[in-house]
């Protein structure tokens, strides 16, 4: 079986580290290249870096402040936020970044995605899914609606119908994240990353609530292939060695 992923995620706004709850209420976590440097030390399979304005603000990514975390870490390292062409991933890979991750693009040009995969390889391509749960009449299951923008605009896509179509494209992985778990520290919604782990072929990374090491346990045990979490590592709450430790004393194979 192969190893599961515990993946830190930066963020970023204005130059700086920041969480909030709900996508809203930022407070700061600290300098980029900072946190990096430590998720580096600490042995962090990966790095993901989300330039969480530059959609909303229409601008590209900070390629400056890219090329500076990727200086500064030896480890796979997916950078998003503002990528709107084959040229804005290109420039992103140049400046440091592994793979790059689409949203809101992929939501207005679904056959970006294809071009990214014809260009670079479908490993690079991550394919970040916002989602807010819409429960169903009584008796009836939920869906998720996905959310563009950085969360700041609905739209009428279904989010299991869109990491289906978003596979077909030529996505190589799906970054899934629960818009109502985001920031609370109350856990993965497990519902839906057992739903999308299910219909998809490609490796899911659980967003969206981690609060401590059993969240991430349970986020792999509902089938994600890696759990991306911020809170718990950003504020010291653990460390990403605690984290490995507790998920292998639980048959979770994770890297040495």
């Amino acid at each position: 079986m192969l190893a599961r992923r515990i993946i830190p995620c930066l963020d970023v706004a204005n130059g700086r580290v920041v969480k909030g709850v709900h996508f809203e209420s930022l407070r700061d976590a600290g300098d980029p290249v900072e946190q990096a440097r430590r998720y580096d030390a600490e042995g962090a399979d990966e790095l993901v870096f989300l330039d969480i304005t530059a959609s909303h603000e229409a601008r590209d990514t900070t390629l400056e402040m890219v090329g500076r975390v990727a200086d500064a870490i030896f480890i796979p390292f997916t950078v998003g936020g503002g990528i709107r062409s084959v040229e804005d991933a290109g420039a992103a890979l140049r400046a440091g970044a592994d793979k790059v991750a689409v949203n809101t693009a992929a939501v207005k040009d679904p056959a970006l995605v294809s071009r990214l995969g014809e260009a670079f390889g479908t490993q690079c391509v991550v394919a970040a899914v916002d989602v807010r749960r819409v429960p169903g009449p009584a008796g009836a299951p939920p869906h998720w609606t996905v959310f563009i923008t950085g969360g700041r605009t609905p739209t009428e896509l279904d989010g299991l119908a869109w990491i289906r179509q978003l596979e077909q494209l030529g996505a190589g992985e799906i970054l899934l994240t629960s818009m109502d778990r985001d920031g609370t520290q109350i856990g993965y919604d497990l519902e839906l990353l057992r739903l999308a782990s299910g219909q998809v072929r490609i490796p899911v990374i659980a967003s969206g609530g981690a609060g401590n090491l059993q969240h991430l346990a349970d986020g792999l045990q509902a089938g994600a292939h890696g759990v991306l979490a911020a809170s718990i590592f950003h504020y010291q709450g653990c460390s990403l060695p605690e984290a490995r430790a507790y998920l292998r004393d639980r048959g979770i194979p994770v890297r040495p």
